[in-house]
């Protein structure tokens, strides 16, 4: 028997499907699809949470440059150009301290993006009836499930 996935909720063998408190024999599928299912409200949290971070993370650029410009602009009507270069260069000096720090929402948002935006079913045909084994908002997990699926019932195949 060899084991193509197993994590606390599904288990894919050679043998069979474990999920979803349902055992289905590798021997009895014949068909494996999958597609998109209905979006809950977790998905659609991860969505705008994501639409959030993104915003966060691009005000202070903004922000910043609209700053720059406006020291520019004043810097020039005054004729005082050194004031504006002391707190330009004690701006970038922050900016560079800070970068190291965007490792963690920038982790966030690459987290988020590996989850998906959808939810995904995982679907086989067993015996002449169309089953639904799996439905998860987890996009990476299921790309891994539903690949150890199809490799199951490919090797079967080629026995």
């Amino acid at each position: 028997m060899a084991l193509y996935y197993r994590d606390d909720a599904v288990q894919v063998t050679s043998e069979s499907i474990r999920a979803g408190g349902q055992i289905i024999p590798i021997n009895d599928v014949t068909y494996v699809w999958h597609q998109k299912g209905r979006t809950t409200l977790a998905v659609r949290g991860r969505v705008l949470g994501r639409g959030v971070l993104v915003l966060l993370l691009s005000l202070p650029p903004l922000v910043g440059l609209v700053c720059v410009l406006s020291l520019a602009w004043s810097a020039q009507d005054r004729g005082e150009w050194l004031p504006a270069l002391i707190v330009l260069v004690a701006c970038v000096v922050i900016a560079l301290a800070l970068v190291p720090f965007l490792e963690i929402p920038l982790g966030w948002l690459d987290r988020s993006y590996e989850r998906g935006n959808r939810v995904q079913e995982l679907w086989v045909q067993y015996r002449g009836q169309e089953v639904l084994v799996l439905r998860t908002p987890d996009a990476l997990r299921f790309g891994q499930i539903y690949r150890a699926v199809q490799r199951s019932v490919e090797q079967q195949g080629d026995h």
